[in-house]
């Protein structure tokens, strides 16, 4: 209702004298408003309850319910509390008129009245009405606004990371990938030259079983036979490192998808492996760091998911790094002294059309009142220098507006959180973001 509506305005005459409602009426019906009537306050809140009016006038002495109470059930009510009531009473206590402004009242007229004076409440209360609605309008878009402009800003500075992340990639790949093939390649040649010169000494020994003493003398001082020994074992070694290196490149650049399309499609458990790969140091105990068991239930023949992959990867990084904080930040006295810090990762096919992946942890739970707000950008729970508040927003923006997915959270206090991503087969088209 903007300015230029507000003659015809919807107003309920609430008196139980027919004089006063007729009086009324008239008045209001000559200066275009819509009028409707009640003779008591029953009918009065079955009048609003069927159809909201823009602006109440309210005796205060009817029989059965007064209108007093009639106002403090219609503020009680958050579907008519904003409906501005104004008292047109007899009574001209001070007391009364206290009374009518407590209960909910926003002005007050004593019989009997001028129709100007009327008339100027009733414009002025809906022009404030009127404001008041432009105001929360205003409110809600700006808002929306800030809502966009935070996931914008989430959105560049994970874009800014991944890009760096890319480069970073790129420059490993290039650095390390002519030495680590070198070093590769030339193991298995290094290790038969190790076997043979082994053997041609071996052979020496059965012609010369009887060395010079100076050979000898130098044998035992480098303790030949340990020495031949353990370069074999050494050398094995060199080739387990570089396997353990080759293994790391992999899952980096499965993880990164560096050289890849955007969308493509991803073999799920293949994204699971090679983040679990990448911070398997995570998951070991040391002196900083407690030892957490990972259980992994993966369904059989899961298809494969057309997606961005890279992004995919992030989520599922950051839903396990989460698992990960949640469970070193718990106390553990607060559990039973046999607790092992857990996380489950399930896989599951749900529907024809949609696989999930769940990541359930055994901390310490997520407060109700927290998680209504745990995607919000730029909202931790962590301590200062521990996190932005932005791998749970990232993620949400992820799986739900790029990917038409949905990202659920489940946690009961003192017993864990499980975190249920549910991705599309196949990309359907992206959701509008207002």
């Amino acid at each position: 209702m903007n300015n230029q509506n507000l003659a015809s305005a919807d107003i309920l005459i609430v008196d139980d004298v027919p004089e006063n409602i007729r009086l009324l009426s008239t008045m209001l019906m000559d200066f275009g408003f819509r009028v409707r009537k009640s003779i008591n306050g029953k009918m009065a809140l079955m009048a609003v309850k069927a159809l909201k009016p823009d602006l109440i006038l309210l005796d205060i002495n009817m029989q059965g319910i007064n209108g007093y109470q009639v106002c403090e059930a219609l503020k009680n009510n958050p579907d008519t509390s904003e409906i501005p009531i104004i008292f047109v009473s007899a009574i001209n206590q001070i007391e009364d008129k206290i009374k009518a402004f407590q209960v909910g009242g926003v002005d007050y007229i004593t019989k009997p009245f001028q129709v100007e004076e009327v008339m100027a409440r009733i414009h002025n209360q809906l022009k404030i009405q009127n404001l008041q609605r432009d105001l929360q309008l205003q409110n809600q878009q700006l808002k929306a606004t800030q809502k966009q402009l935070a996931a914008t800003q989430v959105e560049l500075i994970q874009k800014e990371k991944m890009v760096a992340l890319n480069q970073l990639v790129a420059g490993i790949f290039h650095e390390l990938n002519n030495p680590i093939n070198f070093i590769s390649g030339n193991l298995d040649p290094a290790y038969q030259y190790v076997e043979d010169i082994i053997e041609l000494i071996n052979l020496y020994r059965q012609e010369y079983p009887h060395p010079s003493p100076q050979i000898l003398a130098r044998s035992e001082k480098l303790e030949l036979d340990f020495i031949l020994e353990d370069l074999q074992k050494l050398i094995r070694s060199l080739k387990t490192g570089i396997k353990r290196i080759d293994q790391i490149m992999l899952a980096l650049r499965i993880f990164s998808r560096t050289n890849e399309a955007e969308m493509k499609s991803i073999d799920l458990h293949e994204c699971l492996n090679s983040v679990l790969h990448l911070i398997r140091h995570r998951l070991q105990g040391n002196n900083h760091n407690i030892e957490i068991k990972v259980i992994q239930q993966k369904a059989e023949n899961l298809p494969f998911i057309t997606c961005y992959a890279g992004l995919i990867n992030q989520v599922i990084m950051n839903l396990i790094n989460n698992a990960i904080d949640s469970l070193q930040s718990a106390d553990s006295q607060a559990h039973e002294s046999d607790w092992v810090p857990t996380i489950w990762i399930t896989t599951e096919q749900v529907n024809p059309n949609r696989v999930a992946i769940r990541i359930r942890d055994n901390g310490m739970g997520i407060a109700p009142e927290l998680q209504s707000r745990l995607f919000d950008p730029f909202f931790t729970t962590k301590t200062v220098g521990q996190g932005m508040g932005l791998g749970l927003a990232t993620s949400y923006q992820i799986v739900v507006e790029k990917h038409n997915g949905q990202l659920i959270l489940s946690s009961i206090p003192g017993e864990g959180a499980e975190f249920r991503v549910e991705l599309p087969i196949a990309p359907i088209p992206q959701r509008s973001v207002s």
